[in-house]
């Protein structure tokens, strides 16, 4: 069967089943993007080089993940969307199988080059797929449903990757996604359905949904929504030692339940978000600076913290989700070059933040840390509200 832009697949099961072997491939994609900060040591020790130069690896896939979803669409816009995912989803496997084998460092940062354009692919056009596979109505669950393997992937690939490490190696680490992505791949095969190119009204340079004042303004609460989120999340571990001086076992249970919290998070507001969608995207940021403020105020006391953080969890995970929804109808005639450019905002915000929230945490410590990443998200709010504002105006 194939499908053309505006019809839905037939069927609910294989809808769901298409919607599930691209979850899982979301979950292998997450873990492998994020394993090698639990096992930097052994790797640096194996291939000869400083740990300092390994932790390269992780942000070379971040560069090629930007560049891939600023582009893909455009690049790929003849090719059905099916063939697209499936090649991506064998990127991802060949990824794997290079970094295993990997006896150089070039080689290994050349495994972490495909798997970063598997990942801005695959994010860029997720969204416009998932239009195809479900109904309108649906949209937002199945986004639910990507966003939870993304958050159960990164909760538990840091821990798993330090124990399967201990017993098999990082080389054995690592080769563990290869089956999973098999897996993935076949899946897809079976399941997803052909989806013809679509041709009509495609902004091939994505930079000119720029021009749109609703996606700009929703670009730009994204763009303050994940820097003020990274801001604080990326020194989370120092706060917890340093600060709340919890012990490395109860700080791992402290990260373990956020992440599950998350997964909570994307399905019970992935509900709502067909009546709510604005003032949740305008809600989510407010609480969570909230909740950064509560940590400046009871970083010391343990049991505030952990409610804290299963709040920041609960409220984090499921911010992509408003904002693919908004994607969905913002820029439902041109979902893939919007796609693009929401993941390059994405992954350049997550650098941005944590670049910016390590200058301040050195120099002027962890509470202007957490306040300016307050800042960022109450300027996120804000933002999100006056994208209703810009929406609801006529054209």
């Amino acid at each position: 069967m194939t499908l053309t832009y505006h019809q839905d697949i037939e069927g609910r099961r294989a809808a769901w089943s298409a919607v599930l072997s691209m979850t899982l491939c979301v979950f292998v994609l997450i873990a492998s993007e994020f394993m090698p900060v639990s096992l930097l040591t052994p790797i640096a020790v194996d291939l000869g080089v400083s740990e300092g130069t390994t932790g390269q690896a992780i942000s070379v896939s971040g560069i090629f993940a930007v560049l891939t979803s600023l582009f893909i669409a455009s690049l790929t816009r003849r090719l059905d969307r099916r063939v697209v995912v499936l090649g991506l989803t064998g990127l991802l496997i060949i990824s794997g199988i290079i970094v295993t084998i990997a006896p150089s460092f070039t080689l290994l940062m050349v495994g972490r080059a495909l798997l970063g354009v598997s990942i801005g692919g695959f994010w860029a056009m997720s969204t416009a797929i998932v239009m195809r596979l479900v109904s309108a109505r649906e949209v937002p669950k199945a986004l639910a449903l990507l966003n939870a393997g993304n958050a159960i992937a990164a909760t538990i690939s840091a821990p798993l990757g330090s124990l399967l490490g201990a017993y098999i190696g990082w080389r054995g680490a690592f080769f563990l996604v290869v089956p999973i992505g098999l897996l993935a791949l076949l899946w897809q095969w079976v399941r997803l359905p052909a989806l013809a190119p679509r041709t009509d009204r495609q902004s091939h340079n994505v930079f000119r949904l720029l021009l749109r004042v609703p996606v700009a303004t929703g670009m730009a609460a994204i763009l303050l929504l994940f820097m003020g989120q990274f801001t604080l999340f990326t020194y989370l571990r120092p706060f917890l030692e340093q600060v709340t001086q919890v012990r490395i076992e109860t700080l791992s249970l402290f990260l373990l339940v956020m992440g599950l919290s998350g997964a909570a998070g994307t399905w019970m507001i992935g509900r709502l978000l067909q009546r709510r969608l604005f003032s949740i995207l305008a809600t989510i940021p407010l609480l969570m600076a909230c909740i950064a403020g509560l940590m400046i105020a009871l970083g010391e006391r343990p049991v505030a913290v952990f409610a804290c953080l299963v709040g920041w969890g609960f409220l984090s995970t499921a911010a992509p989700v408003g904002w693919g929804t908004w994607l969905s109808r913002t820029l439902a005639d041109d979902a893939e070059a919007g796609g693009g450019l929401q993941v390059a905002v994405i992954q350049l915000a997550i650098t941005a933040g944590a670049s910016l929230g390590g200058l301040v945490f050195d120099a002027l410590g962890w509470r202007s840390t957490f306040s300016m990443s307050a800042l960022l998200l109450c300027g996120s709010s804000l933002l999100a509200l006056a994208a209703w504002r810009v929406t609801r105006r006529p054209a």
